[in-house]
């Protein structure tokens, strides 16, 4: 009994103090998964949120956690949807940039270098929802030739509003952000590849400041919480599952 107590003192000390702040944004937020190119679920998630805010009182904002493009076939509908949903919603709706809004804007600028990782990794299915078809990703000059062929296909200013995405926002103890936060690091101190990549330590140690994180890009079955970290990446593109995670001082609730 006495060796039990010994070694369960010892992991507890090796994992350091557990996550136990109450959750508390200053305002109503609704947080969205990965939505990568399924502009029909959007539509759906916008209708529940809708129907929430409803019968809701106070202040909300809306926040999408990155990844609108690729692997889905209706990218370019996405971004046009969440760009004008940010002039034309009642509540304030902030959209984050992630890892594939990232690949998408290196490979407008630096197709041959950074073609390839975009492509293999659903960037296909985006350039096919702008009308660019049958690419050869081996050959440098068809690589230059369709990211010259994407970039006059965009809609004017969109170039620019995905390059000026944020990559965090803050409500209260609340952090939105598209992959990860460093634990160890204070949420002004985080490096721009963690929040949009990911870290290793992201998902096995708990934050000891008392912030909370809800992301995306990790693909979970169901959302989950767990010492202060919120997932909902639900995998929409193949599941058909978008997320939507409802969160108020000392509550969460999912519109999935």
């Amino acid at each position: 009994m006495i060796v039990r107590y010994l070694i369960d003192r010892l992991a507890a000390r090796r994992r350091g103090p557990q996550f136990s702040a109450p959750l508390q944004p200053d305002v109503r937020v609704y947080a969205v998964g990965d939505i990568h190119g399924r502009h029909d679920l959007l539509m759906s998630a916008l209708a529940r949120i809708d129907g929430d805010l409803a019968g809701c009182d106070g202040p909300s904002a809306l926040v999408f956690l990155g990844d609108y493009v690729d692997r889905g076939a209706q990218s370019a509908q996405v971004l046009e949807k969440l760009r004008a949903l940010q002039e034309t919603s009642p509540i304030p709706v902030v959209t984050l940039m992630g890892n594939h809004e990232r690949m998408m804007l290196d490979f407008l600028v630096d197709p041959v270098s950074c073609g390839r990782l975009w492509l293999h990794n659903g960037g296909l299915t985006t350039m096919a929802s702008f009308g660019i078809d049958d690419i050869d990703i081996s050959d440098p000059d068809a690589l230059g030739s369709a990211a010259a062929d994407l970039r006059a296909a965009l809609p004017a200013g969109l170039e620019i509003w995905l390059s000026n995405l944020p990559l965090l926002w803050r409500s209260g103890n609340l952090v939105c952000v598209h992959a990860a936060l460093d634990p160890r690091l204070a949420v002004s101190g985080q490096a721009d590849t963690t929040m949009i990549w990911g870290h290793p330590d992201f998902r096995t140690t708990p934050r000891r400041d008392g912030i909370w994180v809800a992301h995306g890009h990790t693909v979970v079955d169901v959302p989950e919480i767990t010492d202060g970290r919120i997932a909902l990446d639900t995998g929409a593109h193949f599941s058909g599952l978008l997320t939507v995670g409802v969160l108020e001082e000392g509550t969460f609730r999912t519109l999935t």
